[in-house]
């Protein structure tokens, strides 16, 4: 590839992990205000969200998996696990024909506080992504998923080092 096409390429990645920047960013705000309206630590709502969003992709999370989208210990899951249990905001249950693998579900009374905090924010997101085709917006979740599976290569590569 020519250099020039190269530095396009160079900018166009710049501009857009830029804006991926920022819409993080954003997110780790709306997650620490959900924590807020819950009255929890921010790390507690961060694994609410992961259960919930597991749950409704139809693929309930185990600690050790949630642990690593958080990344925490496993003792420190199992603390934090302990208090959102104990608040009644997550069941855990014995769901697998192995019944050492332990699957964590949201209560319907979080689901529901959940859905008074994010149901707000539910149709500004769609307008925005109605005027989108489907295909665009097909094309940019591949790219998404491309980008972190770049990344997680990279991390892999270099915690190897640490």
């Amino acid at each position: 590839m020519e250099e020039s096409a190269l530095d396009e390429v160079a900018e166009r990645r710049e501009l857009l992990v830029e804006a991926l920047r920022v819409y993080g960013g954003q997110y780790a705000e709306l997650s620490r205000s959900f924590a807020a309206h819950l009255g929890l630590y921010s790390t507690d709502a961060a694994a609410l969200l992961e259960i919930i969003a597991a749950e409704e992709r139809g693929a309930p999370i185990s600690p050790a998996r949630l642990s690593k989208r958080i990344l925490l210990s496993s003792g420190a899951t199992t603390s934090l696990l302990n208090r959102l249990e104990d608040a009644g905001h997550i069941v855990r249950s014995r769901e697998q024909s192995d019944r050492r693998v332990v699957t964590l579900r949201s209560s319907q009374h979080i689901q529901e506080r959940a859905d008074e905090f994010f149901r707000p924010l539910a149709a500004p997101m769609d307008a925005i992504i109605g005027r989108y085709p489907p295909e665009l917006l097909e094309r940019f979740g591949e790219l998404l998923g491309e980008m972190c599976a770049a990344m997680d290569t990279h991390l892999t590569r270099v915690n190897q080092d640490v």
